[in-house]
């Protein structure tokens, strides 16, 4: 954690600030390795701290040897009590993670006294920091990827008329956690028929049948870090229009993929695959972002594939490529695959095939 501590720091002199309070959970996690629930890091440019309460002293010596352990009683107080030595500096807090309330006991220590120093919003510093993936962070990306792949490949085998929407979502979660897996990424995604228009459909009790598309989004997470896939498959034999409309969407998809590479503005690749979904008459049947950054959470900003993406793509960053279409009252279609940026390009993280699987009906 001592290279992240130091990266950081460096970041502190375009944010104008002399340290940050660490309060976000899962950017907790990232600069302290500290998985509990409860606890804060201060960084500043002397010193690291890690401040918890007696449930987690153990967990924090274990996990965050990096950082001198504080334990309090009193969050705010014993945070107040450290900052003293920093009066009259700028420390910055994580602005999307502070409530109101959380600011006020910062901006008002318990004694009455006004604050030693002067708090500085900040939004994004550590979040900048994840963007960009370590070899370390890869493999255990590829990891969760991985066990994904092979749900997928399993999962085929029950896709049969019959099976509800909640039935395959269950054996999903099962074979990935019994491959090893600590959690879902997310709740999973089967939407069968017309459900598949829905982009973020939660399973239902419908059974699926023959002559319908089944849109499959899932993931897993390995060892904190998550993956997320989509495939779409058919029951039964597709029509000549369902063919080509399942070309469309993988067409796009693969143009996606391809426009990814160094020095690329992110919103330069959702444009290339949306402007192939548009130009086919399908343009408003096409209503989110390309994809999202993806790592500690399953849904990061970095890199974030949308009209409004402005992140320039550099190596080490990864993120989701899953155009879709959606028609009410008929269905929908989505393919995802995972890339990261490397050198001269992308690499492909997801290994299940994309071409059109039709089942037993």
């Amino acid at each position: 954690m001592q290279e992240r501590i130091e990266r950081l720091r460096a970041a502190f002199k375009d944010a104008d600030i002399d340290g940050l309070l660490v309060t976000g959970a899962t950017n907790r996690r990232y600069m302290t390795g500290f998985t509990g629930s409860a606890g804060m890091a201060l960084i500043t440019r002397e010193e690291a701290l890690f401040l918890t309460d007696f449930r987690y002293v153990e967990q924090a010596k274990a996990q965050a040897p990096d950082y001198t352990l504080v334990r309090y009683d009193d969050p705010y107080a014993t945070l107040h009590q450290r900052l003293a030595r920093y009066a009259g500096r700028r420390i910055g807090f994580e602005s999307h993670h502070v409530t109101v309330e959380q600011l006020e006991n910062l901006k008002n220590p318990p004694d009455g006294q006004p604050a030693a120093v002067e708090w500085v919003p900040v939004k994004g510093l550590v979040e900048e920091l994840r963007g960009r993936k370590s070899q370390e962070e890869l493999e255990l990306i590829q990891a969760a990827v991985d066990v994904a792949d092979r749900a997928f490949s399993y999962i085929l085998d029950h896709l049969r008329p019959g099976a509800t929407e909640k039935e395959i979502a269950w054996k999903l979660e099962v074979f990935m956690r019994e491959q090893g897996a600590e959690a879902l990424a997310f709740p999973s995604i089967v939407a069968s028929g017309p459900n598949g228009a829905l982009p973020h459909a939660r399973p239902t009790d419908k059974p699926l049948a023959a002559g319908e598309f089944v849109t499959l989004d899932f993931g897993c997470v390995w060892k904190g870090y998550c993956s997320d896939m989509t495939r779409t498959v058919f029951i039964g034999r597709p029509t000549d229009e369902d063919r080509v409309l399942y070309e469309l969407v993988l067409r796009a998809q693969q143009a996606g993929v391809e426009a990814v590479r160094p020095g690329v503005v992110a919103k330069d690749v959702d444009a290339t695959a949306r402007n192939i979904i548009a130009e086919a008459g399908y343009g408003d049947f096409f209503g989110h972002g390309l994809g999202h950054g993806i790592g500690l959470d399953v849904h990061e900003e970095i890199p974030r594939f949308s009209t409004r993406g402005g992140v320039v793509l550099e190596p080490g960053m990864v993120g989701s490529i899953e155009p879709g279409v959606y028609l009410p009252g008929r269905g929908g279609i989505r393919i995802e695959d995972l890339v990261v940026v490397t050198e001269d390009g992308c690499r492909i993280l997801t290994k299940s095939t994309k071409e059109l699987i039709c089942l037993p009906a």
